[in-house]
C-alpha cells in the first residue's frame, strides 16, 4: 500500500496501537456513562443525551476506533477489524481504494463542504436565535423539550425573535423552525444549497464536523471523530444555555441572548468555537487527502 508519494504507510507497533485503542475507549466510556445509565431508567438529558439521539452515529460505533488510511497495524488479524482491512506484510491495514470505491463520491461531497465553509469568514451575529424560532408562536405542551420551561414564556419568547434580525444558515436548524418562524429567516437554506451557504461561525455547522468524521470513517483516525464529539458537546452547552429553555434546575446557567451582555457573551464563545473548529476541519480535509493518496496503486 504504497502512497502517492511513494513512500510507506506509517507502522504501528502492537504496543503503540493497542495503548491507543484503550485510551480512545476509555474516552468515550466517559462520555457514555452517564447517557446509558439514563436509557436504563427511562429519563432524557436535553443538553447530555442530544448527540446520541439527533446523530446516527450510535455509542458502540463511536467506542470503536480506527488508525485511518495509511497505517499499519502490527500484528494485527485483519479478521478483527471487519471487512474493510486487509492483511499486509507486518500486519494489518485499512483497505483505503476498497472504502472510496464504495464510497468516494460521499467522501468527495463532505471534503468540499468542509472546504467551501472553511473560505468564508465567520459569522458571529446569530446570538442563537434559530433555538427561539424552534419554539416560536407555540404553547408549552408543543415545544420540542416539552418537559422544560421557556424561561420568558411563550409570549416573551415570540417577543425575543419578533425583535431579532434571524440570520440562520444552517438547513438541520432551519427546517425545525415553526412555520410561522421560517418567513422571519433572512436566508432560505435548502439542502441543495448547504455548500453554498454554510459558514465558520455557526454553532451547527461547528457541530455537525462529529457527523462529517463518523460518516468519513474508518478513513479518519478514532481520536479525530472523539475530538469532533468533544466539540460538539461543548457547542451543545452554549447552543442550550442560549436557548428559550429554563435549564438551571440542571445546573445550566442562561445566556441572555435577548441582552447587550448576553449576546456579547454568546459572540465570544462563538468566536472561540469558530477557531477550534478551523482545526478541526482541516485536520478532516487532510483525513480524506490522506486516505485518497494511501488508496493510489
Amino acid at each position: 500500500m504504497p502512497t502517492r508519494a511513494g513512500t510507506a504507510p506509517a507502522a504501528l507497533p502492537a504496543p503503540v496501537w493497542r495503548a491507543r485503542q484503550a485510551a480512545h475507549e476509555a474516552r468515550v466510556d466517559a462520555w457514555l456513562a452517564g447517557h446509558r445509565a439514563r436509557r436504563a431508567e427511562g429519563r432524557r438529558h436535553p443538553v447530555e443525551d442530544f448527540l446520541f439521539t439527533y446523530y446516527s452515529h450510535r455509542p458502540a460505533q463511536l467506542r470503536r476506533w480506527h488508525p485511518g488510511a495509511g497505517v499499519v497495524l502490527g500484528g494485527a488479524d485483519p479478521a478483527a477489524w471487519g471487512g474493510d482491512y486487509a492483511a499486509v506484510p507486518g500486519g494489518a491495514a485499512l483497505d483505503a481504494a476498497g472504502v472510496l470505491a464504495r464510497r468516494g463520491a460521499s467522501a468527495a461531497w463532505i471534503r468540499d463542504l468542509l472546504a467551501a465553509t472553511a473560505a468564508r469568514p465567520a459569522h458571529l451575529g446569530c446570538f442563537g436565535m434559530h433555538e427561539w424560532a424552534m419554539v416560536y408562536r407555540q404553547a408549552q405542551g408543543e415545544v420540542r423539550h416539552e418537559a422544560w420551561p421557556l424561561r420568558l414564556g411563550p409570549e416573551g419568547t415570540a417577543a425575543v425573535v419578533d425583535a431579532a434580525t434571524i440570520r440562520c444558515s444552517h438547513f438541520d436548524a432551519y427546517r425545525f423552525f415553526t412555520e410561522a418562524a421560517r418567513p422571519r429567516n433572512a436566508l432560505t437554506p435548502t439542502r441543495q444549497a448547504q455548500r453554498a451557504l454554510e459558514q465558520p461561525g455557526c454553532l451547527h455547522a461547528n457541530m455537525d464536523l462529529y457527523k462529517w468524521s463518523y460518516k468519513l470513517s474508518p478513513l479518519v483516525p478514532g481520536e479525530l471523530v472523539a475530538d469532533c464529539f468533544a466539540l460538539a458537546r461543548e457547542i451543545r452547552v452554549l447552543d442550550m444555555r442560549a436557548s428559550p429553555y429554563d435549564l438551571r434546575a440542571l445546573g445550566y446557567a442562561p445566556v441572555p441572548v435577548e441582552t447587550p451582555a448576553g449576546r456579547a457573551a454568546y459572540a465570544a464563545a462563538q468566536r472561540d468555537f469558530a477557531a477550534r473548529a478551523a482545526g478541526l476541519r482541516d485536520r478532516l480535509i487532510a483525513a480524506v487527502d490522506a486516505a485518497a493518496a494511501a488508496a493510489q496503486p
